[in-house]
């Protein structure tokens, strides 16, 4: 099992915004975006679209999807389904807990682990 990022404390991100962290910090090599969604909650994908290179984190989050600035594909921010064409592939989660305020990210584990 891999050790959490902190990323920070909740108030850091603001809700209906995302937050990268690059591949060399959190060591998978792939850029991960933590999501702030409409729900409250915290969730992380892989911060690249599976369809066209474009930064998730750079999209638009409507309650618990995020739209890719590109071609308009969604995501689901739970799951990592890919919603809509384009895409067609799902993007990859990480689990994301809080903690006494701060916001952990857990690379290389799925959010439902």
């Amino acid at each position: 099992m891999s050790d959490s990022i902190n990323i920070g404390a909740v108030d850091d991100i603001d809700e209906g915004e995302a937050k990268v962290i690059s591949g060399s910090e959190n060591g998978t090599g792939a850029d991960i975006a933590v999501f702030h969604a409409d729900d409250g909650n915290f969730y992380a994908l892989d911060d690249t679209c599976t369809h066209e290179t474009a930064s998730l984190a750079d999209g638009w989050i409507e309650g618990t999807q995020v739209e890719c600035p590109v071609h308009s594909a969604k995501f689901c921010l739970k799951t990592g389904a890919a919603l809509c064409m384009p895409a067609t592939i799902a993007a990859r989660t990480h689990k994301v807990e809080v903690k006494d305020g701060e916001v952990l990210l857990y690379p290389n584990i799925g959010a439902n682990a």
